[in-house]
């Protein structure tokens, strides 16, 4: 079997290949049209950045088995593609988490001491020591936003320097957060306001996207220090511009943006901030890592010694698979609905499988659900592969029982979630049409559509509750595209549900939190594509 280097890789990549047993080409620099049909003839590609595997690619692959990305990212890769076509698609995160963390320390220190503003000041011939006095790191507290393998590693390494580590990571279980001396806090709020130091580490995606913003900076206290080596649009750049500006923050670390390179960014003209070109992983040590690591996965993914790191699901029957679609997805989605409904610390799940669907193999139907509830919080990134795996090192009890009772239903999928401090439990259905829905919430008859931007409203059942929820949203030209109403008895709680096309801004949330009978008001994202 043959396998294309795709890319500049270390030499050991191709030593623990050519030792395995397996025919290695090495195309570094490869363009995409000698790619389209250099790879017929190969079982495996190994590539960093340089390529792209897209669907045109894989249209003439016929002999490809595995792709492994060396490093994390696989936004270079058609996964779906190659997940339709059963080709199995690993990456390497374990390789360049070290460095990542290493670098995160670093850009900590260079901040803190101003070490980068010091340096440039007596490359001028200025010995100015007052006009860069820094703060001591030791006995400060350090926030990590996310605890995945990068931010344990930041926290191992904080506690060394003495530092007092808490951070906020809602599916990490107390065993790890003692592991690692960390102090687990129950919201993101409560780390932003106990913070001297704070530090991501999550994947950037729609939840994710400006979770750093002027909200947030406001609950900071004065004088924090940031720093970022994840990922760029993570912490808005406009709105740390400006706290920067008026003191609140008093110096930032960056190593990613949202445009890279970040050509005409005015966070560079700032003296407080320190940059770095995207050099989280740039290590000898790491780029040879991730290149034995490649290597070995997909030695042993050719070979028939087992698949480690795949992110895609495992190569189903087409005919199968094609059936158990249309609920794989809506489960995602009822995961990540119930996921934000709930809040933080999920620490178990179970789903009842009733009438059709229950006669199939749900499994992956299963393990999509824990994608939703997992995914958006997760730094490696939660798929149908590693979904179980990741359920289980979070802490998360999973159960899933079948019946053949639904009702007037073809068939049901009910979905339970417990917190460590609340509780909530949907019901979905796909109609004959493809159409999907949910149909009870928390025993709350309703018809509901899981799309796009949606507000969750729970009030006493009273005249005028819809009008003033439609005024409301009127007056801030927010359009209404679905609304969907629930109660269980006549002047008892209601349910009210509202999917909108524009995004509702803090001071509509207000307001309807302030109508007559409101209980609770939630605001839910769910990706807007897709027939449901």
């Amino acid at each position: 079997m043959k396998v294309l280097l795709a890319d500049s890789l270390a030499t050991e990549c191709e030593d623990i290949l050519t030792r395995a047993g397996l025919e290695v080409v090495t195309r570094p620099g490869i363009s995409q049209e000698e790619l389209k049909e250099e790879i017929k003839g190969y079982e495996g590609v190994i590539l960093r950045s340089g390529v792209k595997i897209t669907d045109k690619v894989l249209a003439g692959a016929e002999r490809l088995k595995a792709i492994c990305r060396a490093g994390i990212g696989v936004d270079n890769v058609d996964v779906e593609e190659a997940t339709k076509r059963g080709v199995i698609v690993m990456n390497t995160p374990e390789g360049n988490a070290t460095s990542a963390a290493e670098h995160t320390i670093g850009l900590l220190f260079a901040v803190a001491r101003k070490i980068s503003q010091a340096h440039k000041s007596l490359q001028k011939g200025e010995w100015k020591r007052d006009k860069f006095i820094g703060f001591q790191v030791a006995g400060k507290a350090l926030g990590i936003i996310g605890l995945g393998r990068i931010g344990r590693q930041v926290a191992k390494k904080a506690a060394a320097l003495e530092m007092r580590v808490i951070a906020y990571d809602p599916f990490i279980s107390p065993d790890i957060t003692t592991q690692y001396l960390i102090q687990r806090t129950n919201t993101l709020e409560e780390v932003l306001s106990q913070a001297d130091f704070i530090t991501i580490h999550v994947p950037l995606n729609a939840s994710t996207r400006n979770l750093i913003e002027e909200r947030e900076f406001n609950l900071m206290k004065p004088g924090v220090i940031l720093v970022n080596a994840s990922r760029g649009g993570i912490v808005n750049e406009k709105d740390l511009y400006e706290a920067i500006v008026s003191g609140k923050v008093a110096g930032a670390a960056l190593d990613v943006f949202e445009v890279e390179p970040p050509k005409g960014n005015k966070l560079l003209e700032l003296e407080q901030v320190i940059a770095t070109p995207h050099l989280g992983a740039q290590t000898v040590e790491a780029q040879k890592a991730v290149a034995v690591e490649a290597a070995e996965q997909m030695a042993d993914a050719l070979l028939g010694k087992g698949v480690r790191n795949a992110l895609n699901l495992p190569v189903v029957n087409p005919e199968e698979f094609a059936q158990l679609q249309p609920f794989i997805n809506f489960t995602e989605r009822m995961g990540i609905f119930l996921m934000q409904l709930t809040g933080c610390g999920v620490r178990s799940v179970a789903l009842i499988y009733a009438g059709e669907i229950a006669k199939k193999n749900t499994r992956l139907v299963t393990d999509s659900f824990l994608v939703g509830i997992l995914k958006p919080c997760m730094e490696e990134g939660a798929n149908l592969v590693n979904a179980p795996s990741l359920a289980m090192e979070k802490g998360i009890d999973v159960s899933v029982t079948t019946s053949g009772l639904c009702g007037d239903f073809t068939n049901l999928i009910t979905a339970k979630v417990k917190t460590e401090t609340a509780e909530s439990a949907v019901t979905g259905t796909i109609f004959n049409k493809g159409d999907a829905r949910l149909v009870f919430i928390d025993g709350y008859t309703i018809e509901a559509v899981l799309e796009g931007m949606m507000l969750v409203v729970y009030a006493k059942d009273r005249v005028g509750l819809i009008g003033g929820v439609g005024t409301i949203l009127g007056s801030e030209g927010i359009n209404i595209a679905r609304m969907a109403f629930g109660r269980k008895k006549a002047g008892g709680t209601a349910l009210l549900i509202v999917n909108v096309d524009n995004p509702i801004s803090l001071k509509a949330l207000e307001k309807i939190e302030k109508l007559e009978g409101v209980e609770s008001v939630r605001l839910v994202q769910l990706p807007s594509n897709g027939k449901q």
